[in-house]
């Protein structure tokens, strides 16, 4: 139960139900993909366990869905099919749960979550590093390229509209297959009808923003425009900040930013091999997180920090997690 809602916890719900259709989505689009994310997710829970980590964090699936990314993006980029890739994965598992814990313990002292950024400071460590290593790096695979301008149509067809919108959710978790991506949103609605509507919230505003500026509709349809509008969406609607009109709105600008930056890190990334992964989630919830101090109307209450000036108070978070996901010590 408590591997599952690892699963889960990687878009903020505390549910062994939902996991457990998020792992079928996993096995249904390549078994490999499936075996890696539930195999990662048991490991960072072990290895939390062992090292005597409070158990409501265990329990809640808080120290599986870093190391089930981490495993899956190591099965992605590095070959799933190799003995290597396998014991790397699992290496890293266990390093990213102390990572976890560094993290944590540093952005606590601002009352901030985690997130996924342990995740993604091992997980790009590991995708840029690869190539130096030949027992790891698939011969076949392609080096680091410069980025290029955008190019093909901008024409986005119904076709492609609906593969992304299903595509947004599915890329959350690397796959390509829209049909993966609609058993995952059938997962979120199974936990939360209201985190699924804000999850299609949060990939509709992801398609349009991407659309309005220009994507090519290939890049549009394939969900790798708009999977941390989906994940942004959610933070800032029902997880950080309890869900009103306001937030949503709030939210949906901050889906439309993640969906704005995340070609930004792509291209910063590119030339040394790294991937954006779930760095523009990251960079927008805590941004909007830190913001909505400010905002009243948002949060609900007023930040006594924002009436003087001075350093930044260890004030409570802008708004308390409803699925438990939030860095505390």
């Amino acid at each position: 139960m408590f591997v599952l809602r690892g699963v889960a916890q990687v878009v903020f719900l505390d549910s062994a139900w939902a996991g457990a259709v998020f792992a079928l989505a996993l096995l249904t689009a390549d078994w490999r993909y499936g075996a890696y994310a539930v195999g990662g997710a048991v490991l960072g829970t072990g290895t939390a366990h062992l090292l005597g980590v409070a158990r409501d964090r265990v329990r809640a699936g808080l120290e599986g869905f870093n190391s089930c990314l981490t495993a899956l993006c190591c099965a992605v980029f590095l070959d799933a099919g190799r003995l290597s890739t396998a014991l790397l994965a699992a290496a890293a598992c266990v390093v990213v749960t102390v990572v976890a814990a560094a993290v944590v313990r540093l952005l606590h002292l601002w009352a901030l979550p985690a997130l996924t950024t342990p995740y993604c400071l091992l997980a790009g460590a590991i995708t840029v590093a690869a190539p130096a290593f030949g027992r790891i790096w698939p011969q076949d695979a392609g080096g680091a390229a410069l980025p290029r301008a955008a190019s093909g149509s901008t024409l986005l067809a119904p076709a492609d509209v609906v593969a992304a919108f299903f595509r947004n959710v599915a890329q959350v978790f690397f796959l390509n297959q829209w049909h993966a991506g609609a058993l995952l949103l059938a997962g979120l609605f199974l936990a939360s009808r209201a985190a699924g509507w804000v999850a299609c919230a949060g990939s509709a505003t992801g398609i349009l923003t991407a659309w309005a500026l220009g994507a090519p509709a290939a890049r549009i349809a394939d969900g790798t425009m708009g999977y941390n509008a989906v994940l942004v969406a959610l933070a800032l609607c029902g997880v950080f900040l309890s869900p009103t009109p306001a937030t949503l709105l709030y939210a949906l600008l901050g889906a439309a930013t993640a969906t704005t930056i995340t070609p930004t890190l792509a291209h910063l990334l590119a030339p040394s091999g790294g991937h954006p992964l779930t760095w523009p989630f990251v960079l927008t919830t805590l941004g909007f997180l830190i913001a909505a101090r400010s905002f009243p109307r948002v949060t609900g209450r007023q930040d006594p920090a924002a009436e003087r000036p001075g350093p930044p108070t260890r004030c409570a978070a802008a708004g308390q997690p409803h699925a438990g996901r939030i860095g505390s010590g």
